[in-house]
Formats: C-alpha cells, structure tokens, sequence
C-alpha cells in the first residue's frame, strides 16, 4: 500500500518547479503518493510537463496562500488560514496523509505543526534532528538544530529521548550511543545549561548516554546522537554547511588549476562523486520535527528536485517506523 505524503508545493526558493519535479521523482523511485498543496493554476503546468504524459500518483490539493521565507513566523501562522502549511498538516492530523514535507520558513512550520498537530504526551517543546555524515558511513544526528533558542535542563532531556528513538528506529542503530555536545568531554566543562543536564542524563533509564561530547565528535563516529540547545544546534549546522561548499569548491578549483590535476581528476571521477554525494545536503531530505503528533520534515530553503524526492522519502520511513510511539512510551511517567 503506497504511503501519502503531503507537500508544501510554495516553500522552496524557486517554488513550485522543485516540489513539482521532485514529487514526480519520489513517485517513480519509493511506493508513494504525493499530494502538492497550493495553486492549481501555477502547478497544473509544471506537473503536466514534468510528468510527460506518464500517469503517476501525484495529486493537487489547492490553497490560496503560502508562507513566504520574509513573512514573519507568528503572525503569518495566524492570518494565512488557508496556507499550504496548514492545508498540508491538517491532512495529516485528519489522517488523510501520513506525513509532511516542506521546504519553506522553519518558524512557520514549527508553529504551524505545533498548532495544527499538536504535542506528544511527555514533550514540552519539539526539536529539529539532522542527519550528518561521519567517517565509518553511518551516520549520526543532531539535535536540536533550531527550534529552540532557548531550553532547559527537562528540555534537553527529552531530546535525547526522541533522538535515541529515531536513531534506533530509521538510522537502524542498535543501543545509539547519546551525547550531550559542549566545549569539552570532562563533566566540569560546558556552561550552566549543560552542567545541569549532564546528571539528569546519566539518572535517564533506556538511553546509552556516554557524557560530554565535542564538536568533532559529531563526524567522528564517537556518538549516534548529539543534544544541545537550538540556539548551538544552528549555529553547528551552518558551520557545517559552509565547510562543505568551501570543501567542494576549493577541491574543484585545485582540480582545475593543472593539466596533471586534470588528469588526476579524470582518473578519480568515482571517488570524487562519491566525496560530493557525502557532504550534499540534498542527499538527507531535511531536518525533522520529533515531539508533534505526526510527521513534518522541513527541508533547506535552497532545496531542488532531488532534496525534495528524498524529503518526501524520509517522510514515508518516518511514518513507517512509528517513532512517535515509541518516544511517548519512553517519557511516559513510570
């Protein structure tokens, strides 16, 4: 049985073609039904074009409205009651989709979800988890990575609940080891927020909490999952992101720059698209919002067609896996 899965076909920076295209790739690839929420009349041609005469399961859902990256989070939630976020998510909460994937303003789509799908039992506050790459190929999560500027001790607890779960249930990692990410492993360092959550931590039945972790550790293979604060989380991320493309361009110009690197670059072309495939973000669909009552994944706003096929894949593994269960259980009061 396909599983349905909405999007928000005016998040992007260039929406609606990479929602579009990236819909009609999702179908031909993975066992799912895509729903494009927004105009018919701006989505209509790009579907019938990107389509070329195929008959695939991707279907418009209309709404007259769209959050744009400038709209400020609150007050856009609000007033645009026919958005594509609230269209999208409400078919979720109906159960009429099993999950949502958008790549528009992050504000909003935490806002919106926490509106319109509400809370897990046990969860105060949701969290933003990225996948990361690391040096053994498994890779690693981080969260939160910007949904909460500003968390408490109870907070951070109950990301590494939701972290291990998702990290046990679709990174397919048996016993995830857990870290609390800070300036240093010994338990003295760090700043009052993470001195305070380390013990609550390490008191945390059902959760391999191996202490402190560094910044490295995030690629190195030492941990599964890394807790911080969303304010840290992000600026983690973009740092990480810069590194990447600073990566990918100076090796591209160093491959450049000689007719010997040339050559060399010829000969290595596998490996080279290999070393590219692992830092492109488009690769990891998005980051994905644990703690709602349903499946939201928001992906970058630069996302294209391919970013967008694998957000809508991991929507489908996310609602499969049926981590909300499991983390609710887990914070269940015992």
């Amino acid at each position: 049985m396909p599983t349905d899965i909405v999007v928000d076909a005016m998040g992007s920076d260039k929406a609606p073609e990479p929602e579009v295209r990236g819909a009609v790739l999702a179908t031909r690839q993975y066992d799912v039904r895509v729903h494009l929420v927004g105009p018919e009349d701006k989505l209509r041609p790009i579907l019938r074009q990107a389509l070329r005469g195929q008959r695939l399961p991707v279907f418009i859902v209309p709404a007259s409205e769209w959050i744009t990256m400038d709209d400020k989070a609150a007050q856009a939630v609000r007033s645009k009651r026919d958005s594509t976020m609230r269209v999208g998510l409400k078919m979720v909460r109906e159960g009429r989709a099993a999950g949502f994937f958008t790549a528009g303003n992050t504000g909003a789509a935490m806002a919106t979800a926490k509106m319109v799908l509400g809370m897990l039992s046990g969860v105060d506050r949701p969290a933003l988890a990225q996948i990361l790459p690391t040096v053994h190929r498994v890779p690693s999560l981080l969260l939160d990575v910007g949904a909460n500027v500003d968390c408490d001790p109870d907070n951070l607890v109950q990301f590494a609940v939701m972290g291990h779960m998702y990290a046990k249930n679709i990174l397919k990692i048996n016993n995830p080891r857990v870290g609390l990410l800070s300036i240093g492993e010994e338990d003295s360092k760090g700043n009052a927020l993470t001195r305070d959550t380390l013990p609550l931590l390490r008191e945390l039945k059902g959760i391999n909490f191996k202490g402190n972790v560094e910044g490295r550790d995030l690629f190195n293979g030492h941990s599964d999952v890394a807790v911080c604060d969303g304010f840290v989380g992000n600026v983690a991320l973009k740092s990480i992101e810069g590194t990447a493309q600073l990566l990918s361009q100076s090796l591209r110009e160093s491959l450049k720059s000689t007719v010997t690197s040339q050559v060399g670059a010829l000969l290595s072309r596998r490996a080279f698209a290999e070393f590219k495939k692992r830092l492109d973000y488009s690769e990891y669909g998005g980051a994905v919002l644990l703690g709602v009552r349903g499946v939201c994944i928001v992906g970058h706003g630069s996302s294209n067609e391919k970013a967008i096929m694998n957000g809508i894949r991991v929507a489908a593994e996310f609602a499969q896996a049926e981590v909300n269960s499991g983390i609710e259980a887990a914070l269940r009061p015992a």
